[in-house]
Order: C-alpha cells, then structure tokens, then sequence
C-alpha cells in the first residue's frame, strides 16, 4: 500500500490517494514483470520476415558450365547461395513469435510493475473541464505546476479520453496518454513519470483488483 499527494489543476496539494494492489512477492516480482514485459513485445512481431532459398530463387536452371575441364570450381546452379543473386542460407521465413502467459499471472505483473513506480506517480484531480480548448501550451504549463518535466517521458492516465485533452497532449512526442482499462506493462516501465487522475486510478484499482 503506497499513499499519494493528490494535486489540483493549478498544482497544489488537495489530499491524498491510497495505491493498495495485491502484487508479487520480492523474490518473484522482477521475474513476473520481465516475463510480462518480453511477452508484449514479442506478441507485437509481425513475423512477416522472409527469404528465398536456392529453391525458391527464379531462374539458375541451367548449369552454367560444363562440369570438367574449364578450370573453374564446378557449379550446377546460378542461384547457389554463393552467388551473387542466388539464394540465402538459413534466412527468416515467417513465423508465429506469440508468446502465453496466464491471465492471472499478466495481471499479477501489471500491478506489480504499476505499484512499484509508485514513486513517479502524480495523483491529479480531473483537468479535462480546466481546458476550455485544445492548448498544449496550457498542458505543458500544468505538468510544470505539478512537478512533471515535460521533455521526460510521461505517461498520462484518465478513465475515458477526453478529445480536449488529447488534442492537447498529441503534439508532444514525450506524452502518451492511455485510459485506465487499457494499461500495459510496456509503457508503465517506459515512463519516467506516471500522471494519472484520481478517478482513473480508483478505476484502476477497481479494474485491476483481482
């Protein structure tokens, strides 16, 4: 269980917010959320990468010279991998990178990894209605009252994306900004600031229970 400071729009200290999530032990932790982790990013592989074979390489029917008596190494194909153009050894073929893991066990690290940034999360009270138009100036100033650099990379969360807020944040290449029923464990250890809104993290929290 971590407490921490919630902010208002203008940065100041209006309470306090109770991260408590069941999560993995000491020993298991690290473990769980490398496992976690290396599962996204090999269920993002397309596995589309292919090469041909000497096989599968047009033409090379011929052979190119006769087999004795020109000097020459003999060659039965223009397509052998030793040629220029011909086939490649051992190259990529499609493939499947997909990686399981159970759903309790993704869950288990998804709270593990989120609960131990607790250090870099800012509890903020909900700002969409602080933004009467798409400012990203106004953004960038509220992130600096709540303590937040805006060229570090920054994670912000909210129940629903308010289309204010996100015409707000896109112009930012170090903002990315997620709803709460759509955290991964990528971009939990990416950030090196977590902004979420009060609202989304008792969301989370409601979600992500068990």
């Amino acid at each position: 269980m971590v407490d921490c400071v919630v902010k208002d729009w203008q940065g100041k200290e209006t309470g306090t917010a109770t991260v408590d999530l069941k999560i993995a032990t000491e020993e298991n932790a690290a473990h769980i959320v490398h496992r976690a982790l290396v599962r996204q990013i090999n269920n993002g592989r397309q596995g589309n990468a292919s090469s041909k074979t000497r096989a599968e390489v047009r033409g090379g029917g011929r052979k190119p010279w006769r087999q004795k008596g020109t000097g020459r190494a003999r060659a039965g194909s223009t397509r052998s991998p030793l040629w220029r153009g011909g086939g490649v050894i051992f190259g990529p073929k499609p493939r499947d990178y997909t990686t399981k893991m159970n759903r309790k066990e993704r869950r288990l690290a998804l709270r593990t990894a989120f609960q131990g940034c607790a250090d870099s999360i800012i509890v903020v009270q909900d700002f969409a209605s602080e933004l009467a138009q798409p400012k990203t100036k106004e953004m960038i100033a509220a992130l600096d009252r709540w303590g937040v650099d805006s060229s570090s990379k920054v994670l912000m969360i909210t129940v629903e994306k308010d289309e204010t807020v996100v015409r707000s944040v896109r112009n930012v290449p170090t903002i990315k900004l997620i709803c709460a029923t759509n955290l991964n464990i990528f971009d939990i250890l990416h950030a090196d600031n977590i902004v979420v809104t009060a609202s989304a993290l008792e969301k989370i929290q409601e979600v992500y229970s068990e």
